[in-house]
């Protein structure tokens, strides 16, 4: 097992050479045995895991750096962020695929702008189960291989335990790479960065005649279904900065993420996110604008002249929120049990909006939905609650597709998912308890969201106040 450096190696302006701070007793909290088995990484000494997922020990072939980018933070270009806090090991492959190794927490870097460069215990282990939450609900996300402690108090208001995380990603990739140098006028570095990200995530374009055209519209494409995955399972990022989008299509930082309980658009918990900017209901609005940031990075590459360049990112931009609601159409009817387009997108709307007068859950209407298909009489219940839509939707369950409709909505409505509160309730006994068990019981039951297993029902209830006033932090 050794790794590989192809993006430090790239172009030297993409990161700079910086070590990971020395901790003072790392131990290991949390390992990702499946993962690392995928990665081949469980050939590395049990007794040296903790050395190498704190950076005291280098992993073979590993040169760490911290990564520039800038971004687009709540509509506004900071020209310079850059990883402050995390450093980027290098890359090891699968046999199929590659991903990079990244610290999390790991100590100061050239891009730390005054900051300590550290990571506590909660935000560290809330990005483990978030991920893996995410992973199992079939959402493109990130994950995580481990958690250590540093055995060293990081200061935050109080003293807390510090941490480190392990993330892995196909890339880490971002529209703020782009803007970083697109903004200094550096376009053979843009260049550079699209034709790795071509090679790395999108092979097939390489030949493609107007390539860099081509790699926006399949970038979008990604883009639409990350967001239809987030909508169908009720997640809310809450920092959907440039920086924050992987032009991989994966799901990144989990810091003021929250799940949705009551169904309602307006829906926000980030306690950094003031006028609803990346509420719920916002999310696919927000992805148009960042695509359309990265548009603006990538238009010098197209073919043809400036006017041409120009109207073609226009076109496939304006097209994106159609596309989206032909997608989101697409989900809703899973959800409701059909593969084909039995719901129009004029009744699923009606339908959630019935969800948000009635002040219902999400995740438990749709899980009644598919229970109710295991009773022959309609449920007095669901009617009362959905109105017309319920007799509606059952008059669509026939005999000849029961079966289909079971199965589409098994495979598409999770039992369980990681309700705010819950996630709250392990991460407390985790700090304040010191005990583990409670948040390695949740982590199991997430991770099978769409089967009964012996601890799923303690998981599927909503707060006792409807997550009245909760509110998520960045962590940072």
């Amino acid at each position: 097992m050794k790794l590989t450096n192809q993006y430090a190696e790239l172009d030297p302006q993409l990161c700079q050479t910086s070590q990971p701070y020395m901790v003072s007793e790392p131990t290991l909290l949390l390992w990702n045995s499946d993962l690392a088995e995928q990665l081949h990484l469980n050939q590395l000494p049990k007794d040296k895991r903790a050395d190498y997922f704190s950076g005291q020990i280098t992993l073979p072939g590993s040169q760490p750096v911290a990564c520039a980018y800038a971004g687009h933070q709540f509509g506004h270009f900071n020209p310079q962020l850059g990883d402050g806090r995390a450093h980027l090991l290098g890359e090891i492959s699968d046999g199929n695929s590659v991903f990079e190794l990244q610290l999390k927490g790991s100590g100061q870097t050239p891009f730390s702008r005054n900051g300590d460069g550290l990571c506590t215990l909660a935000p560290a282990l809330r990005e483990y189960l978030m991920s893996e939450a995410m992973f199992y609900l079939g959402v493109p996300t990130t994950r995580c291989l481990a958690v250590v402690s540093t055995g060293d108090d990081v200061f935050r208001e109080k003293s807390l335990p510090g941490a480190i995380a392990t993330r892995v990603a196909t890339s880490h990739v971002r529209v703020g790479t782009f803007e970083y140098f697109a903004a200094r006028g550096q376009m053979d570095v843009v260049k550079k960065l699209a034709d790795f990200v071509i090679a790395r995530h999108y092979p097939n374009l390489t030949n493609s005649y107007n390539k860099y055209f081509d790699l926006l519209k399949a970038i979008i494409q990604k883009q639409i279904r990350l967001i239809n995955h987030w909508l169908r399972v009720g997640f809310i990022h809450g920092v959907m900065n440039t920086d924050n989008t992987l032009l991989s299509g994966e799901t990144i930082d989990y810091g003021p993420c929250a799940m949705l309980g009551v169904y309602h658009l307006a829906t926000v918990y980030s306690s950094i996110d003031r006028r609803g900017r990346y509420a719920y209901g916002q999310q696919a609005a927000i992805m148009q604008w960042n695509m359309a940031r990265l548009a603006e990075c990538l238009i010098p590459l197209f073919n043809g002249d400036e006017n041409q360049a120009l109207q073609q990112a226009e076109a496939i931009i304006m097209a994106i929120p159609k596309q989206q609601s032909a997608d989101f159409v697409t989900m809703m009817n899973r959800k409701l049990g059909f593969l084909e387009h039995v719901f129009s997108q004029q009744w699923i709307d009606g339908l959630l909006q019935r969800l948000q007068n009635q002040q219902l859950d999400y995740t438990q209407t749709f899980t009644a939905l598919r229970n109710d298909l295991n009773d022959e009489s309609p449920n007095p219940e669901l009617g009362k609650q959905l109105g017309d839509y319920y007799q509606q939707w059952r008059q669509q369950v026939t005999d000849s597709n029961f079966k289909n409709v079971q199965q589409t909505m098994t495979q598409t409505n999770p039992l369980v998912i990681a309700r705010n509160h819950d996630v709250e309730n392990v991460l407390s006994a985790a700090i304040e308890d010191h005990d583990l068990q409670p948040f390695k019981t949740l982590l199991q039951v997430l991770q099978s969201p769409y089967e009964m297993t012996q601890n799923t029902t303690q998981f599927q209830q909503p707060a006792p106040d409807f997550d009245a006033g909760y509110r998520t932090f960045c962590g940072t």
